[in-house]
């Protein structure tokens, strides 16, 4: 590990030289970089920074959600990259409402997202739009509600 700040980290400088709207913020916890992206910028930024040649993402490893609520913006969801020519590591966060839950799928960028995204929306509800096949993957189709979020109810649902 370095002590320059994490504002100045290749990846981050990179990205911003490629976008400056496409940080919305950066930190560092134990040699792990994280970008905050605003939702709408997800897409682009996932594909720059699989295909520039001085990034190379070619591996979405993770996606992990976490239901913050009742704070707001509700969702978390994060992107774990990895560089394999480089031997590069990344995490992505994006932060979304919990009104209306959605970001856009990244099977396009990274097939791997597929399930997750499916995992995802099966358990917290958050939708990607333009997914191929976006349907429950764990719980049974009748099932209703959406298990990790933090108000559905522990004991179930009263009939």
């Amino acid at each position: 590990m370095t002590d320059r700040p994490v504002e100045e980290h290749p990846i981050v400088q990179n990205l911003r030289a490629w976008d400056d709207r496409a940080v919305a913020e950066v930190s560092q916890f134990r040699g792990e970089l994280t970008i905050v992206l605003p939702p709408e910028r997800l897409r682009r930024a996932a594909e720059y920074l699989q295909a520039e040649r001085g990034l190379q993402f070619d591996l979405l490893s993770d996606i992990s959600a976490v239901d913050r609520f009742p704070i707001e913006p509700r969702f978390e969801v994060n992107y774990h990259l990895v560089s394999i020519p480089l031997r590069q590591t990344l995490r992505l966060r994006v932060w979304i409402s919990g009104q209306d839950p959605v970001l856009a799928t990244l099977i396009p960028v990274w097939p791997t997202a597929n399930w997750h995204e499916r995992e995802i929306y099966d358990l917290f509800g958050i939708r990607f739009e333009g997914h191929p096949d976006l349907h429950r993957i764990l719980m049974p189709d009748d099932w209703e509600g959406h298990p990790l979020r933090k108000d559905y109810p522990v004991e179930g649902f009263r009939t």
